[in-house]
């Protein structure tokens, strides 16, 4: 793939294409080698990818997808390994570092802004758990619309429900939990048309409130960072819980690939189509 073809001044280095400077993002330093070490064994991202793969299936025309603030490249590698051309764009080094580790072939380093892509040039974006990420999510939002082009699509996954903030979200440099609803208007009000809004993770709401919500409400949910619970909380041990959960995801698979909504989950997943005012 040619990445010129999309963008100008980005320079490659060791198979990696660069921006000249580099913004200061809302998340952590160290947030990308700790999923790096947690995304292959990890429910919640396998489950993520074949929701969005199954979504793209169903929804888009065009086989070539531009994942924005893709971090290691979990999703990016995923679409490239099911003959979908990608690139990602994540402006952590050493997220780049890692996509790269993994083999994906076409990783640019920068933000948004400074990957400086043409406008409506984009067929298909993904914004997976990034939007939560910017203070400004509309004019942000306003901004994906710009390089999306007619009739392009964007993919987005946030977090679901104010209910379930917790020391998690705001030590991951989240400003704001979403619902269908909220992130609907947002990208209404940016220009876009929704295709398709849902939660996904129906079994998640209860389990996070209690485990995260509540303990950080009362004030004792101080280590949010604790990288050994988070690798617990995305391993599954094999038994009844697993049979369980597998269920519920396997029905939601079912219900992406016929269009039909989750009605409660703990993530919002949403499909917006550009279509021009005028």
């Amino acid at each position: 793939m040619e990445i010129e073809k999309f963008t100008k001044g980005l320079t490659l280095k060791d198979g990696i294409y660069f921006s000249e400077r580099n913004s200061a993002i809302s998340y952590p330093e160290k947030g990308n080698d700790d999923f790096f070490k947690i995304e292959d064994q990890s429910f919640w991202f396998k489950h993520r990818n074949n929701c969005i793969y199954e979504a793209f299936k169903k929804y888009s025309t065009a086989n070539l997808f531009f994942d924005i603030g893709g971090g290691n490249g979990f999703v990016a590698k995923y679409l490239e390994d099911q003959k979908i051309e990608t690139v990602l764009i994540e402006p952590g080094v050493k997220g780049c570092l890692n996509a790269k580790l993994r083999g994906l072939k076409n990783v640019i380093c920068a933000t948004l802004q400074e990957a400086n892509f043409e406008n409506n040039s984009l067929p298909n974006v993904g914004l997976f758990d990034v939007v939560e990420h910017i203070e400004d999510d509309l004019g942000f939002l306003k901004m994906i619309y710009e390089y999306t082009e007619r009739d392009g699509l964007v993919y987005i996954t946030v977090p679901a429900y104010n209910f379930l903030w917790s020391n998690e979200d705001k030590d991951a440099g989240h400003f704001r939990r979403y619902t269908t609803q909220t992130i609907s208007e947002t990208l209404i009000k940016a220009g876009f048309k929704i295709e398709y809004a849902s939660y996904i993770f129906s079994t998640l709401p209860l389990p996070i409130f209690l485990s995260r919500s509540l303990p950080s409400k009362l004030g004792f949910n101080k280590k949010s960072d604790d990288f050994n619970k988070h690798q617990n909380e995305h391993n599954i041990k094999k038994g009844t819980i697993q049979k369980v959960m597998d269920y519920f995801l396997e029905k939601e698979i079912s219900k992406i690939k016929e269009g039909k909504k989750i009605v409660i989950g703990s993530s919002v997943f949403l499909i917006a189509k550009k279509e021009l005012n005028s």
